[in-house]
């Protein structure tokens, strides 16, 4: 089988098991542990959508081209107008 058809089989597979704790819902009251049930059980929904999901969307995303970056050491003026990171100014000293 595919994975759209066992999604498929797993969504009608998870309808009938709704169904089911709907009619025991319906006989045993809104007890505690059949809300439980009936809470793992949307929860279960919630799942196997975000998983139909997923498969439908593209191929695993594309990894960006790779840059780059030359070993030439780059122009030194660039930095003439700034700090020394932590040492503050050159022609400062520190306290």
């Amino acid at each position: 089988m595919s994975v759209p058809d066992d999604l498929t089989s797993v969504q009608h597979t998870l309808d009938e098991l709704l169904r089911s704790v709907a009619r025991l819902e319906h006989q045993l009251g809104g007890a505690l542990e059949i809300r439980r049930v009936r809470t793992d059980a949307d929860h279960l929904r919630e799942s196997v959508a975000l998983l139909r999901e997923a498969t439908q969307s593209p191929a695993a995303p594309q990894r960006p081209a790779l840059v780059t970056i030359s070993d030439t050491p780059y122009d030194i003026s660039l930095w003439t107008d700034s700090d020394d990171e932590g040492l503050g100014a050159r022609d400062r000293h520190a306290p």
